[in-house]
């Protein structure tokens, strides 16, 4: 871009994360940022009460994804933050979690870089870390989980075609994002795939939050009891032994009459 002596200075794109819902697990880099942003770019699943840290005079947009319902198709967004760096602002691409974990970070930098826009990215707790630490469901543990992968139980093309052998092992605790719509399947292909069906599995629903449920089941029972206890998105799957220590490790109790 060709710059004369009129035009404002590029601006700085900021892509933050927010954390899992919890304000007080939002890292203070990602605060100060929020505080100082001349716009902020935000999503749906966001720490309640952040915006609350941003400038009276903050341009706020709303560009949050809901399964199959994109407020702002992603290449448009791309293209919002050219624009809005393009105009001199300090601009804070706000999302939930990490940008990187499931947060289509990647994507928007990737345009960034093609028009030239400067950046940078502030890490944020993933849901993953957070919902699991919160549901008292140790990730790893040395005598159920050497090891953690997280997959998305949402793909591009909306199948959850994953490499289910590598996921349906044993000593291996498994987080599936955005897979509760998909969760009859999941289960169906980790029991297929050489897990039993009695392998412990929970949902997370609105983790680190007031609103916080956790359900634990077993691969067989886990759909059926999540339909009827009403559970729906946001909310994580996580699959392994470690489940099996959250009745004995679980510490966070939302406040009695917290919204559902």
């Amino acid at each position: 871009m060709i710059q004369t002596p009129s035009s404002p200075p590029v601006g700085t794109v900021y892509i933050v994360g927010s954390g899992p819902g919890d304000l007080d697990l939002l890292t203070l880099r990602a605060a100060r940022l929020v505080g100082e942003a001349d716009a902020i770019v935000y999503d749906h699943l966001i720490a309640e009460g952040v915006l609350e840290l941003a400038r009276a005079d903050a341009e706020q947009i709303y560009v949050g994804k809901k399964s199959s319902n994109h407020t702002v198709p992603q290449e448009q967004l791309n293209q919002l933050l050219v624009r809005l760096a393009r105009a001199g602002k300090k601009v804070v691409r706000l999302k939930g979690g990490d940008p990187f974990i499931f947060g289509r970070g990647g994507e928007e930098i990737e345009t960034l870089v093609e028009s030239g826009i400067p950046f940078e990215v502030v890490p944020g707790v993933t849901a993953a870390a957070g919902c699991a630490a919160y549901a008292g469901i140790p990730l790893t543990h040395r005598d159920h989980a050497q090891a953690v992968a997280f997959a998305t139980g949402h793909l591009k093309d909306g199948t959850i075609n994953l490499d289910w052998p590598a996921l349906a092992r044993p000593k291996l605790t498994v987080v599936f994002y955005m897979g509760v719509g998909g969760i009859a399947e999941i289960c169906r292909q980790m029991i297929a795939h050489g897990l039993p069906a009695s392998h412990p599995a929970a949902v997370v629903q609105h983790g680190t939050t007031r609103r916080q449920r956790v359900l634990t089941a077993d691969l067989a029972t886990l759909p059926e009891r999540v339909h009827a206890a009403g559970i729906a998105s946001p909310a994580l799957i996580i699959v392994g032994t470690v489940v099996r220590l959250q009745e004995k490790l679980t510490w966070f109790k939302p406040p009695p009459g917290s919204p559902i």
